[in-house]
Formats: structure tokens, C-alpha cells, sequence
């Protein structure tokens, strides 16, 4: 530490010459023109020197007398840059002994190639832009300490290219997803972040209170409700693709802080809604994995291939707890033996204790990418039961590699059966449920107006992109994820 300290102090004071000298350690504006990897191309093309004028942050440094080397980071890739006290002059002793790894400078050269082969920018002339006061981790090793990683992402981006071009390429796929979207005819839009009643899903909202009005408002859960409000007001496709906020814990695949993809359009069904799932998501995966639809992922192979595997809940249960009955008292029987506590076996009802087990001891065997329907209608209070069996509602769920990544119902559009649940939510949270619904009156006097028969789908895009960018965790496909915070001295 004491090292550290001393460059720091050492750079510090760097900066303190530069300015005592009329120097601007860091000025308003620089304007470069070229760029690593279009220098690369363009001479590999034509094999002649040409001038060029760079920008980036000096990641290498090498001092040969009265000539040095350097190597120069900018967006695309690095360039090996030289400089000669004969060609510079008086600013050689200022790029030698002012300018360290990690400033950020602008450089005006002619491009040739040394003897070793490498392609290198011969310096002109220069500008400090930006002086780095913090020493940078030791090239060799970088960023050992994964907590840091993500406490100070702009440094792991600074020394991993491969981090930045993550973060990069996460946009690249965000834009895509809404390209897809807009080329079917849906439209973005935006609803409150903050709401009065949270509703959507089944999870613990952040609270904040508003002064002006003296009273609690919430972090959205989900944006379901109101997106239904839009259809209702006949805006026939919509999606929102943002940030949405729950109250719980923080794992490899949760995040309190996430991005969601939702969307809703009129006239259609969750049958609709796996066809657009399955497409949107087999195009993320052939475009982005090098035009092939089977990914690596954590040492296993997934097939992305159309169509995916269908099951519906019941036939998952049976085929992956080798259930050859599902008479209840057999269920409650095997719950038991599976480690479920007799206790919550007891007290729970049919569907609920089907469900359950389902999601403990199911959801994790599911490789995928596979659809798993027909989830029983006390677990999904905002879809619509299916005509044939009401005891089960038309819905599902897609899981790879035992996750789930997407969410989808047919909407339930009847207000007086949708009254009759979310009363029930209101009823368990009064009873200590912290995780159900509230009521949300306005959204039932939206549906008493009448909405369309529509087709509703959530895509927690973190998780995609785990598999997309083969991250092992979600906090590595987020770019600034929470963290508990540092323990004072």
C-alpha cells in the first residue's frame, strides 16, 4: 500500500508541474480522426505510410534512452505508438517523464511498421487530455479481486477489454431486441416508475415516500398493469424495455435492480406470445453466436434451434419426480420425501403444493430452452384459465439451463373474475404474505371498460444475457451491480 501511496503522490505532483509550466493536464476538447483498428486495415490494405491523429489511454510503457514505446488503448484495440528526442525534440523529456500508464493523450504520427512486424504510429507531436492520478493494477495480473471488479467496473473495463466489449456488445443486443419489436408493428412506451400501488408480480417493492403529496410511493415491481391500461385505451402492440426494482435477495441470478422486457398485444394469446419468444430469442442467439443457433454455456451445449421443447407443468412434474400418480394424497406422500416440511405439506392446497414442488425441485433440471404451460390458476392470478380446465390457466414459463427466462399469459380480461383474485392477493399480504399482489382498483375499472383479448410476455433480459454473453452470474452482464457496502475503517 505504502507503494501505491508514494506513485500516487508521485503523479500528483506530476500534475502540479505540468500546470506550473502552462500546461493543461486536462483541456476541454481534443478531436482525433482515426481510430486502432482503421489505422491497422488501412495499412495492412495498402502497405504505405499515411498521418493519422489518436486518442486513448497509455497501457504500456518502455524507455529506451532517447527513444520509448508505448502501447495506446482507444475504443477498438490497442496501437503500439513511438517516440524519438529527435524527432519531438524538448517534448520528448515531457512525454518520458510526465506522461505515465494510464494518462490519456492525443497524438498526431505517421504510421509505419518496425522490423518486428508490428504496425506503429511514430509520434509528431502529442497532447496530455486526461492525467490518471491512480497507479493502474499490474499489467500482468490486473483486477484479482472480484469484489472490486464490480465495485469499480471502469477500472476491470480499463485493464479487460474483453469487460468493455461486453458492456458494449449488451448494447448492441438491447438494440436489436427493440428493432425486432418495431419491425412487428409494436410501439415503446413509458409507465410510471414510481407508483402508488405496485402490482404485476409477486415480490416485495422498495418504498419512498413523496413530500409534496406526504405519501409512499414504490418502485415498480412490473409494468403490467399499466401496459394493460394501454390496450385498454387502444394502442394494440406495446412493449417497455427498462429497469424494474425488487425487494429481495442478491444471488448469481438476482439483482434488486434489473431490466425487463414486457410486451402486450391485443388479439392474441400466450401461443402468440411462445412464437415471439421463440423467434426473438433464436435471432438474439444466431446474431450474436457467430451465426450459429447452438451455444456453449457452463460446459454444456443448448440448442436454440425452432421449435423448442414443449411440457406443460403437470407432464414436467411427472417426467422429471418420475410421479406415475398425481392423486393427492400420493403427491403429499412424495412432497414429504422429496425434503418438503410436513408442516407447509399439510396446510398447503392441491395446486399450490403442485407448484411448489414443481419450482424446488423441477425448475433446476430444466436444460432447455424449453416452455413449460398450463400452471394452475390459484399461482397465477393475472392470466386466464383455460376453457377446457379451469383449475388451470393458459401460461407460460421458458427455462434454460434450469432458469426461468420468460414469462407469458394469455391476460385475463374479465373484471369481475380478476376483482375476485386480486382481493384474494389482498387477503394473504393482510395475512402476512409480504410477496402477493395489492388491489389495485383503477386497473379493475380499466378492465370494466373492456380490454381486448390479449397476449402478455416478460423477458428478464439480465438472465438472457447471462447466457448470450456465457456469464456464469448476473452481476457480470450488469454493469454496475449492488453490493453491500464497504465497512468503514
Amino acid at each position: 500500500m505504502e507503494n501505491i501511496s508514494n506513485e500516487r503522490d508521485i503523479r500528483i505532483e506530476k500534475v502540479k508541474e505540468l500546470k506550473e509550466k502552462g500546461i493543461n493536464p486536462y483541456p476541454n476538447l481534443y478531436k482525433y480522426t482515426d481510430n486502432s483498428s482503421e489505422i491497422k486495415d488501412r495499412f495492412e490494405k495498402y502497405n504505405t505510410s499515411f498521418k493519422v491523429n489518436i486518442a486513448g489511454r497509455v497501457m504500456l510503457k518502455r524507455v529506451f534512452g532517447k527513444a520509448l514505446f508505448m502501447t495506446l488503448r482507444d475504443f477498438k484495440g490497442d496501437i503500439q505508438i513511438y517516440g524519438q528526442s529527435s524527432v519531438l525534440n524538448d517534448d520528448y523529456e515531457l512525454l518520458k517523464k510526465k506522461v505515465d500508464t494510464g494518462d490519456i493523450i492525443g497524438v498526431e504520427g505517421e504510421v509505419f511498421k518496425t522490423h518486428k512486424g508490428e504496425i506503429t504510429v511514430n509520434i509528431l507531436s502529442f497532447k496530455i487530455l486526461s492525467k490518471c492520478i491512480n497507479p493502474l493494477p499490474e499489467k500482468f495480473h490486473g483486477i484479482t479481486d472480484i469484489e472490486l471488479k464490480y465495485r469499480q467496473r471502469y477500472l476491470d473495463m480499463i485493464i479487460n477489454t474483453e469487460v468493455k466489449d461486453r458492456f458494449f456488445k449488451r448494447g448492441l443486443i438491447i438494440k436489436e431486441i427493440r428493432e425486432f419489436l418495431y419491425e412487428r408493428g409494436f410501439i415503446e412506451v413509458e409507465t410510471p416508475v414510481l407508483q402508488p400501488i405496485p402490482g404485476g408480480a409477486r415480490a416485495k417493492p422498495f418504498i419512498t415516500h413523496h413530500n409534496a403529496l406526504n405519501m409512499d410511493l414504490y418502485l415498480r415491481i412490473a409494468p403490467e398493469l399499466y401496459l394493460k391500461r394501454i390496450i385498454t385505451g387502444g394502442i394494440e402492440k406495446v412493449f417497455e424495455l427498462g429497469k424494474m426494482f425488487r425487494n429481495e435477495g442478491i444471488s448469481t441470478r438476482h439483482n434488486p435492480e434489473f431490466t425487463m422486457l414486457e410486451l402486450y398485444q391485443a388479439y392474441a394469446d400466450y401461443k402468440d406470445m411462445m412464437e415471439i419468444t421463440e423467434e426473438l430469442i433464436s435471432r438474439l442467439v444466431y446474431k450474436f453466436n457467430n451465426n450459429s443457433y447452438v451455444i456453449e454455456y457452463e460446459g454444456k451445449k443448448y440448442d436454440f434451434t425452432r421449435p423448442w421443447k414443449r411440457l406443460t407443468m403437470i407432464e414436467a412434474i411427472k417426467e422429471y419426480l418420475g410421479l406415475n400418480s398425481l392423486d393427492f394424497d400420493y403427491v403429499k406422500e412424495n412432497a414429504i420425501k422429496l425434503g418438503i416440511p410436513k408442516d407447509i405439506v399439510e396446510k398447503s392446497s392441491y395446486y399450490s403444493l403442485l407448484n411448489l414442488m414443481f419450482e424446488e425441485f423441477v425448475e433446476s433440471k430444466l436444460d432447455g430452452p424449453i416452455f413449460i404451460t398450463e400452471y394452475p390458476a390459484e399461482t397465477s392470478p393475472l392470466a386466464k384459465s383455460k376453457e377446457s380446465d379451469t383449475n388451470f390457466v393458459e401460461r407460460f414459463e421458458l427455462f434454460i439451463a434450469g432458469r426461468e427466462h420468460a414469462n407469458a399469459y394469455t391476460e385475463l380480461n374479465d373484471p369481475i373474475i380478476q376483482r375476485e383474485r386480486l382481493l384474494a392477493q389482498a387477503k394473504a399480504k393482510a395475512g402476512g404474505d409480504d410477496e402477493a399482489m395489492y388491489f389495485d382498483e383503477d386497473f379493475i375499472n380499466a378492465l370494466e371498460y373492456g380490454m381486448p383479448p390479449t397476449g402478455g410476455l416478460g423477458i428478464g433480459i439480465d438472465r438472457l444475457l447471462m447466457i448470450l454473453l456465457k456469464q456464469p452470474s448476473i452481476r457480470d452482464v450488469i454493469i454496475f451491480p449492488h453490493m453491500k457496502p464497504l465497512k468503514e475503517n
